[in-house]
Protein backbone atom coordinates (compact mmCIF):
# COMPACT_ATOMS: atom_id res chain seq x y z
CA UNK A 1 0.00 0.00 0.00
CA UNK A 2 1.21 3.49 -0.87
CA UNK A 3 0.16 6.61 1.02
CA UNK A 4 -1.85 9.26 -0.81
CA UNK A 5 -0.88 11.89 1.76
CA UNK A 6 2.55 12.79 3.14
CA UNK A 7 1.42 14.77 6.19
CA UNK A 8 -1.84 14.17 8.02
CA UNK A 9 -3.64 15.49 11.02
CA UNK A 10 -5.82 12.83 12.63
CA UNK A 11 -8.64 14.01 14.89
CA UNK A 12 -9.81 11.32 17.32
CA UNK A 13 -12.85 11.76 19.50
CA UNK A 14 -12.41 10.93 23.16
CA UNK A 15 -15.61 8.88 23.07
CA UNK A 16 -14.11 6.68 20.35
CA UNK A 17 -11.19 5.81 22.63
CA UNK A 18 -13.63 4.70 25.32
CA UNK A 19 -15.14 2.02 23.10
CA UNK A 20 -18.42 0.46 24.16
CA UNK A 21 -17.86 1.38 27.81
CA UNK A 22 -18.28 5.06 26.77
CA UNK A 23 -16.08 6.34 29.60
CA UNK A 24 -12.37 6.22 30.26
CA UNK A 25 -9.91 4.42 28.01
CA UNK A 26 -10.37 1.11 26.22
CA UNK A 27 -7.00 -0.59 25.78
CA UNK A 28 -8.18 -2.70 22.84
CA UNK A 29 -9.38 0.37 20.93
CA UNK A 30 -6.13 2.21 21.63
CA UNK A 31 -4.10 -0.82 20.52
CA UNK A 32 -6.00 -0.98 17.20
CA UNK A 33 -5.40 2.73 16.59
CA UNK A 34 -1.71 2.46 17.48
CA UNK A 35 -1.23 -0.56 15.19
CA UNK A 36 -2.44 1.55 12.27
CA UNK A 37 -0.44 4.63 13.26
CA UNK A 38 2.75 2.57 13.39
CA UNK A 39 2.10 1.25 9.88
CA UNK A 40 1.37 4.76 8.58
CA UNK A 41 4.53 6.06 10.26
CA UNK A 42 6.57 3.29 8.64
CA UNK A 43 5.34 4.56 5.25
CA UNK A 44 7.12 7.84 5.94
CA UNK A 45 3.96 9.87 6.60
CA UNK A 46 4.17 12.78 9.07
CA UNK A 47 1.48 12.28 11.73
CA UNK A 48 -0.11 14.84 14.04
CA UNK A 49 -2.94 13.93 16.41
CA UNK A 50 -5.61 16.00 18.10
CA UNK A 51 -7.68 14.04 20.60
CA UNK A 52 -10.93 15.12 22.23
CA UNK A 53 -11.70 14.67 25.90
CA UNK A 54 -15.33 13.60 25.90
CA UNK A 55 -14.58 10.20 27.42
CA UNK A 56 -13.67 12.03 30.64
CA UNK A 57 -15.40 15.41 30.45
CA UNK A 58 -17.38 17.54 28.03
CA UNK A 59 -17.77 21.26 28.60
CA UNK A 60 -21.54 21.09 28.24
CA UNK A 61 -21.69 18.71 31.22
CA UNK A 62 -20.98 21.67 33.48
CA UNK A 63 -24.39 23.25 32.87
CA UNK A 64 -24.30 25.17 36.17
CA UNK A 65 -20.63 25.96 35.81
CA UNK A 66 -18.95 28.97 34.28
CA UNK A 67 -18.40 28.06 30.60
CA UNK A 68 -14.74 29.04 30.66
CA UNK A 69 -14.07 26.79 33.66
CA UNK A 70 -15.97 23.88 32.10
CA UNK A 71 -14.04 24.22 28.84
CA UNK A 72 -10.72 24.40 30.68
CA UNK A 73 -11.60 21.13 32.40
CA UNK A 74 -12.24 19.66 28.96
CA UNK A 75 -8.79 20.81 27.84
CA UNK A 76 -7.24 18.93 30.77
CA UNK A 77 -9.16 15.81 29.76
CA UNK A 78 -7.48 15.96 26.34
CA UNK A 79 -4.09 15.87 28.06
CA UNK A 80 -4.93 12.59 29.81
CA UNK A 81 -5.90 11.04 26.48
CA UNK A 82 -2.81 12.44 24.78
CA UNK A 83 -0.43 11.06 27.42
CA UNK A 84 -2.11 7.66 27.24
CA UNK A 85 -1.78 7.62 23.46
CA UNK A 86 1.86 8.77 23.63
CA UNK A 87 2.71 5.94 26.02
CA UNK A 88 0.97 3.34 23.83
CA UNK A 89 2.76 4.55 20.68
CA UNK A 90 6.18 4.70 22.32
CA UNK A 91 5.73 1.15 23.63
CA UNK A 92 5.71 0.21 19.95
CA UNK A 93 9.04 1.96 19.44
CA UNK A 94 7.87 5.13 17.69
CA UNK A 95 9.11 8.38 19.29
CA UNK A 96 6.24 10.71 20.18
CA UNK A 97 5.86 14.17 21.70
CA UNK A 98 2.85 15.75 23.39
CA UNK A 99 2.53 19.50 22.96
CA UNK A 100 -0.07 21.48 24.90
CA UNK A 101 -1.74 24.81 24.18
CA UNK A 102 -1.86 25.43 27.94
CA UNK A 103 1.46 25.68 29.73
CA UNK A 104 2.16 22.50 31.74
CA UNK A 105 5.86 21.93 31.20
CA UNK A 106 6.12 19.25 33.89
CA UNK A 107 4.20 16.79 31.70
CA UNK A 108 4.49 18.05 28.10
CA UNK A 109 6.04 20.61 25.80
CA UNK A 110 4.28 23.86 25.02
CA UNK A 111 2.82 23.93 21.53
CA UNK A 112 5.32 25.70 19.27
CA UNK A 113 4.87 25.29 15.54
CA UNK A 114 8.60 25.30 14.73
CA UNK A 115 9.21 22.55 17.30
CA UNK A 116 6.37 20.50 15.85
CA UNK A 117 7.91 20.79 12.39
CA UNK A 118 11.28 19.77 13.82
CA UNK A 119 9.67 16.68 15.37
CA UNK A 120 8.30 15.69 11.97
CA UNK A 121 11.78 16.05 10.46
CA UNK A 122 13.13 13.82 13.25
CA UNK A 123 10.53 11.12 12.54
CA UNK A 124 8.36 11.72 15.59
CA UNK A 125 4.59 11.67 15.94
CA UNK A 126 3.22 14.87 17.48
CA UNK A 127 0.11 14.89 19.69
CA UNK A 128 -1.41 18.36 20.13
CA UNK A 129 -3.44 18.68 23.32
CA UNK A 130 -5.61 21.29 25.07
CA UNK A 131 -7.43 22.31 21.92
CA UNK A 132 -6.59 25.86 20.94
CA UNK A 133 -6.03 26.77 24.59
CA UNK A 134 -9.14 28.96 24.50
CA UNK A 135 -12.64 28.37 25.88
CA UNK A 136 -15.60 28.40 23.48
CA UNK A 137 -13.49 26.55 20.88
CA UNK A 138 -14.06 22.87 20.11
CA UNK A 139 -11.37 20.32 19.45
CA UNK A 140 -12.69 20.23 15.86
CA UNK A 141 -11.64 23.87 15.57
CA UNK A 142 -8.29 23.04 17.15
CA UNK A 143 -7.76 20.20 14.67
CA UNK A 144 -8.58 22.48 11.74
CA UNK A 145 -6.27 25.22 13.02
CA UNK A 146 -3.36 22.85 13.61
CA UNK A 147 -3.90 21.20 10.22
CA UNK A 148 -3.60 24.63 8.59
CA UNK A 149 -0.54 25.56 10.64
CA UNK A 150 1.42 22.42 9.82
CA UNK A 151 0.36 22.42 6.14
CA UNK A 152 -1.32 19.05 6.43
CA UNK A 153 -2.43 17.42 3.19
CA UNK A 154 -5.67 16.29 4.80
CA UNK A 155 -7.61 16.43 8.06
CA UNK A 156 -8.81 12.93 8.97
CA UNK A 157 -11.73 12.85 11.39
CA UNK A 158 -12.25 9.42 12.95
CA UNK A 159 -15.76 9.30 14.36
CA UNK A 160 -18.37 6.94 15.79
CA UNK A 161 -20.35 7.05 12.51
CA UNK A 162 -19.17 6.05 9.04
CA UNK A 163 -19.47 9.45 7.39
CA UNK A 164 -21.75 12.43 7.00
CA UNK A 165 -25.52 12.07 6.60
CA UNK A 166 -28.32 14.49 5.81
CA UNK A 167 -29.85 13.59 9.19
CA UNK A 168 -28.91 11.53 12.21
CA UNK A 169 -28.73 7.87 11.05
CA UNK A 170 -29.21 6.70 14.63
CA UNK A 171 -32.67 8.33 14.60
CA UNK A 172 -33.62 8.23 10.92
CA UNK A 173 -33.05 4.81 9.28
CA UNK A 174 -33.56 6.46 5.87
CA UNK A 175 -30.82 9.04 6.37
CA UNK A 176 -28.76 9.62 3.23
CA UNK A 177 -24.99 9.28 3.43
CA UNK A 178 -22.80 11.57 1.33
CA UNK A 179 -19.68 10.18 -0.34
CA UNK A 180 -18.55 13.71 -1.18
CA UNK A 181 -19.83 17.11 -0.13
CA UNK A 182 -18.52 20.66 -0.36
CA UNK A 183 -17.64 22.78 2.64
CA UNK A 184 -20.27 25.31 1.55
CA UNK A 185 -22.98 22.63 1.59
CA UNK A 186 -21.89 21.44 5.03
CA UNK A 187 -22.05 24.99 6.37
CA UNK A 188 -25.26 26.09 4.62
CA UNK A 189 -26.99 22.81 5.44
CA UNK A 190 -26.12 23.03 9.12
CA UNK A 191 -24.77 19.48 8.99
CA UNK A 192 -23.17 18.40 12.25
CA UNK A 193 -20.13 16.82 10.66
CA UNK A 194 -17.81 19.40 12.17
CA UNK A 195 -18.42 22.80 13.67
CA UNK A 196 -18.82 25.81 11.38
CA UNK A 197 -15.60 27.48 12.48
CA UNK A 198 -13.56 24.37 11.66
CA UNK A 199 -15.29 23.90 8.29
CA UNK A 200 -14.73 27.54 7.35
CA UNK A 201 -11.06 27.40 8.32
CA UNK A 202 -10.43 24.29 6.21
CA UNK A 203 -12.39 25.75 3.30
CA UNK A 204 -10.42 29.00 3.32
CA UNK A 205 -7.09 27.15 3.53
CA UNK A 206 -8.03 24.40 1.08
CA UNK A 207 -7.51 21.51 3.52
CA UNK A 208 -9.78 18.57 2.54
CA UNK A 209 -11.50 16.69 5.37
CA UNK A 210 -12.29 12.98 5.41
CA UNK A 211 -14.84 11.86 8.01
CA UNK A 212 -15.03 8.11 8.62
CA UNK A 213 -15.73 5.49 11.26
CA UNK A 214 -12.85 4.60 13.55
CA UNK A 215 -14.18 1.11 14.23
CA UNK A 216 -14.06 -0.04 10.59
CA UNK A 217 -11.13 -2.43 9.98
CA UNK A 218 -7.89 -0.55 9.22
CA UNK A 219 -9.89 2.62 8.54
CA UNK A 220 -7.03 5.02 9.34
CA UNK A 221 -4.58 3.11 7.17
CA UNK A 222 -7.09 2.89 4.32
CA UNK A 223 -7.88 6.60 4.56
CA UNK A 224 -4.20 7.55 4.36
CA UNK A 225 -3.82 5.37 1.27
CA UNK A 226 -6.72 7.09 -0.47
CA UNK A 227 -9.28 4.29 -0.35
CA UNK A 228 -12.90 5.40 -0.75
CA UNK A 229 -14.54 5.35 2.66
CA UNK A 230 -16.50 7.75 4.79
CA UNK A 231 -17.29 11.20 3.40
CA UNK A 232 -14.87 13.62 1.75
CA UNK A 233 -15.47 17.33 2.35
CA UNK A 234 -13.78 19.48 -0.27
CA UNK A 235 -13.72 22.88 -1.97
CA UNK A 236 -15.76 23.37 -5.13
Amino acid sequence: MEPKYRRILLKLSGEALAGEQRFGLNEEVIARVVDQLVKVHEMGVDIALVIGGGNFWRGRQGTKMDRTTADQMGMLATVMNSLAMMDAIEQRGVPTRVQTALNMISVAEPYILRKARHHFEAGRIVIMACGTGNPFCSTDTAAAQRACEIDADVLLMAKNVDGIYDSDPRINPNAKKYEKITFRDVISGGLKAMDTTAATMCMENNIPVLAFALDEPDSILRAVCGEQLGTLIFNE
